[in-house]
């Protein structure tokens, strides 16, 4: 099984499992990092927090779960974690959690000459947002942001 092959197959296992726990899987990264192979898993809650307590019972459920499997056949380092404070928004649901809360949207295309847009995040509609910034109330399409981060203060 090639890399992307079991990446797929990680994330199925991995999503559902958190899912069954009433959690979500933010991001997976399964790469080489120093001289070891790292599975690293950053989960969190819908309505956002996880505790270090969950995250070593997660730890547990996931390396236990992998190991009956068989599925990574070398040596791993399995870590589970929480996205933190300054958690990537990627998608709608993200954005949602975050309303009127001040980010920085970086986009894959300008809106309105920027690159980037600061300001505090008043509405999140089907495929857009629309983020205050001290020059006005730009309506910003989801497919054009790469990415966003709360900015915290």
């Amino acid at each position: 099984m090639n890399k992307e092959e079991l990446l797929k197959e990680l994330d199925v296992i991995i999503r559902g499992n958190l899912k069954e726990q009433g959690m979500e899987l933010v991001e997976l990264i399964f790469r080489y990092e120093g001289s070891g192979l790292v599975l690293r898993v950053i989960a969190d809650r819908p309505e956002g927090g996880i505790t270090l307590g969950e995250c070593a019972v997660l730890n547990s459920r996931i390396g236990g779960m992998l190991e009956e499997r068989g599925i990574i056949p070398e040596r791993y380092v399995l870590e589970v974690c929480s996205p933190g404070l300054d958690r990537p928004l990627t998608v709608k649901q993200d954005f949602a959690r975050s309303l009127n809360r001040r980010m920085r949207l970086f986009l894959r295309e300008a809106v309105e000459d920027n690159i980037e847009i600061e300001g505090i995040l008043r509405e999140v509609k089907e495929g857009s947002l629309v983020i205050e910034t001290d020059a006005g109330s730009p309506e910003v399409p989801l497919e054009k942001i790469a990415r966003g981060k709360q900015i915290i203060k």
